[in-house]
């Protein structure tokens, strides 16, 4: 009896405190998804990495065949920098099925994810407009690809709830989701690819609904939150109108950290209230058909459960459709020219 009377006059302030926490936080009107906050889990801090779009196609595709866990070499070093680092794999794994009638199709053999491990990424994304593009044949040999090699694919699965669901693992004491979607898909195709209920597919930002829901679910359950998208329009230096608004819309939802890419080219990044937003990280491991093409790099971005501790940009230039660091006087200007991108994508340093 003594000991239930301490614990409950020591506990008292505590209940009190968090109640007119509650109170202050309604009267401010402030949203679901910042009540929903919570404190932050009990690890350290945990360093992201991201890089934009992969595929094994033209010169990459002997460098894939020589020497599969070595192609991305000139950029393992700087990925290996990061607790987790997450890339989107735009292409295809398999070497059957029927290419789908459009103007490019994507396919890569499955060394593309001992490649992918052998250059220190840790998850991909396959959901773009070419996972895909050999079918549904083409997507159940990906799954069983990723799963021979044991590397971690979202966005694409079997049914809905596997192709929404996100990947989970802890870091630094810290529960990560990683969840993609892609909200680039030809419309003649929105259907067919779209992941449904015993339907395989991929898990499409064009349902909001959907979409919006896997991030509650995950925000529940997680300290970090982090949204990767297939988005944007191609080589536009500034977010179109649905990415912003997708973008708020998630934050709302409770993502701490949202990006991707598809625009052949860098967009602006920044904050947007107490999460973080990049609305493209230009190619990555891609053939380079323009200068604008080949300007890429590594996104950094450091957090402490739901607290975006900082973000940089190392910058890269695609050579031999391999991304390599920048330094010196280049390395200043490209990030100059990032930080630039953010004037017009509404979002704050």
């Amino acid at each position: 009896m003594l000991r239930r009377l301490i614990v409950a006059l020591l506990s008292a302030p505590l209940v009190l405190a968090l109640g007119a926490s509650l109170l202050g936080q309604a009267a401010r009107g402030e949203s679901e998804a910042e009540r929903a906050r919570g404190p932050l889990g009990s690890g350290a801090a945990v360093v992201f990495a991201f890089g934009a779009d992969v595929h094994f196609e033209g010169i990459l595709a002997s460098k894939l065949a020589t020497s599969a866990r070595a192609v991305l070499g000139p950029i393992a070093p700087t990925l290996g920098r990061a607790d987790l680092a997450v890339v989107n794999l735009e292409t295809a794994v398999t070497n059957r099925g029927v290419a789908v009638p459009k103007e490019f199709t994507f396919r890569a053999p499955p060394a593309a994810f001992a490649a992918l491990r052998g250059g220190s990424v840790d998850v991909a994304s396959m959901a773009n407009n070419h996972g895909l593009d050999f079918g549904e044949q083409g997507l159940r040999d990906s799954l069983a690809a990723a799963k021979r090699y044991r590397f971690p694919v979202v966005g694409i699965g079997t049914n809905a709830k596997r192709a929404y669901a996100p990947y989970r693992t802890t870091v630094n004491g810290q529960r990560i989701a990683v969840i993609g979607a892609t909200q680039v898909l030809d419309d003649e195709l929105v259907s067919a690819w779209t992941a449904g209920p015993g339907k395989p597919g991929l898990a499409s930002a064009k349902d909001v609904p959907w979409l919006l829901e896997a991030v509650r679910e995950a925000r529940r359950t997680s300290d970090t939150v982090v949204v990767f998208l297939h988005w944007g329009v191609e080589l536009m230096a500034c977010p179109s109108s649905d990415q912003r608004k997708l973008a708020r819309q998630l934050v709302r939802a409770g993502a701490d950290i949202v990006t991707g890419g598809h625009a052949h080219r860098p967009q602006g990044a920044g904050r947007m209230g107490r999460s973080f937003v990049s609305y493209g990280l230009g190619n990555f491991v891609w053939y380079g058909t323009s200068e604008l093409s080949t300007r890429t790099g590594v996104l950094f971005v450091t957090a402490t459960g739901r607290r975006i501790d900082g973000y940089s940009w190392v910058p890269a230039r695609i050579v031999g459709g391999v991304p390599r660091p920048l330094t010196g006087a280049p390395r200043k200007q490209a990030v100059a020219s990032w930080r630039s991108l953010r004037s017009c994508a509404g979002l704050d340093p």
